[in-house]
């Protein structure tokens, strides 16, 4: 009997220290461009995170073409979407987001927000330009924005490309609590940060107000989060052929109430933390399941390969308006008739 309970302290005792796990889920130092220069030699993308969508572009188009076909999650790149009923052409052009030099963070997240005057709600929603990928390859990105995968990786079994800050955090069970850092300017408006688990649900936290002058740690804390394991409801999961539990985020939401000040508004970004149950342990097992098997590797293949479908799509579209999109700045002059040869006797 004193054996048996023995095991189930320890038990108990394993069970609570793989409790709270911290990660930085992303951090947007991390996210400035450094490189794929523009007209002006200005770095346009991050390297870390760039994603090749030539592959999905179809054949219309020319070697040239299919090389410019990159983007990543450069800072320049996230995107400011309004409310529908704020979304006017004045509103939409006033809002973007950009680099900011900071001199506690190094280069972090600046966000420009136009509200309407009007005393209606509204919202504003930063996201990043495409999905984030929970299982791409890890690998090297040359100068001209080619991906070379590591040969040992899969981005299933192995870390990903979009881990350690670059938006995902795998192996993730509940969440205890998350954090940002943000700047505030002494709006009062409410703020969210979006997670999005491996079912694809999208959970928006709320992380309280920004009427605040500068930096601070906005936290929310899992109310159902239960600390105490002999008071959780435990269970047994099947582990194989099951695929590890992921976070990613989705992006952050501004809220501002009607009788709140409207028009321009700005804050800043440095990071998004959480801390986490770890939904498996970490065990030496005596079969290696998917290297018998690989029916995570197949299963997580057809996801990514749909996922880079989604985005690729869209990002052509994008390219395609691009192109069509008018590059003069002002008319050429009308001539004036006074040409040679016009015909006219002195």
């Amino acid at each position: 009997m004193k054996r048996i309970f023995i095991l189930v302290a320890i038990t108990l005792l394993v069970m609570g220290s793989s409790v709270a796990e911290e990660a930085i889920l992303i951090d947007f130092s991390k996210l400035t461009a450094d490189f794929i220069p523009d007209q002006d030699d200005k770095p346009t993308q991050n390297r870390a995170t760039t994603m090749d969508f030539s592959q999905v572009a179809g054949g219309s188009f020319t070697t040239e073409q299919k090389a410019v076909m990159k983007t990543s999650l450069a800072i320049n790149n996230w995107e400011v979407k309004l409310a529908s009923s704020s979304r006017s052409i004045a509103n939409e052009v006033l809002s973007y987001t950009s680099e900011a030099p900071s001199k506690q963070w190094g280069t972090v997240m600046g966000v420009r927000v136009h509200f309407p005057v009007e005393p209606w709600n509204s919202w504003a929603a930063i996201r990043p330009p495409f999905d984030i990928p929970a299982f791409e390859p890890a690998g090297e990105v040359d100068d001209e924005g080619n991906i070379t995968v590591a040969e040992d990786s899969d981005g299933i079994t192995t870390p990903s490309r979009f881990e350690d800050g670059y938006g995902v955090v795998k192996n993730v069970g509940t969440i205890k609590a998350v954090a940002a850092n943000v700047y505030g300017l002494n709006f009062p408006y409410a703020l969210y940060a979006v997670l999005i688990d491996n079912q694809g649900v999208e959970t928006k936290v709320y992380l309280g107000t920004l009427n605040h002058d500068g930096w601070a740690e906005h936290t929310w804390q899992n109310p159902a989060y239960i600390t105490q394991v002999r008071n959780r409801e435990l269970r047994l999961y099947p582990l194989y052929p099951f695929s590890t539990p992921f976070v990613k985020f989705g992006g952050f939401i501004i809220q501002r109430d009607k009788d709140q000040l409207g028009g321009d508004f700005i804050t800043y970004f440095k990071d998004v933390k959480i801390i986490y149950d770890q939904a498996v342990l970490d065990t030496d097992r005596d079969i290696e399941d998917e290297a018998l098997w690989n029916i995570i590797k197949e299963r997580e293949t057809e996801k990514k390969i749909s996922e880079m479908e989604r985005f690729g799509q869209y990002q052509v579209m994008r390219y395609l308006d691009l192109q069509k999109q008018a590059t003069e700045t002002q008319f050429t002059p009308t001539s004036t008739g006074d040409d040679e040869g016009s015909g006219e006797e002195e």
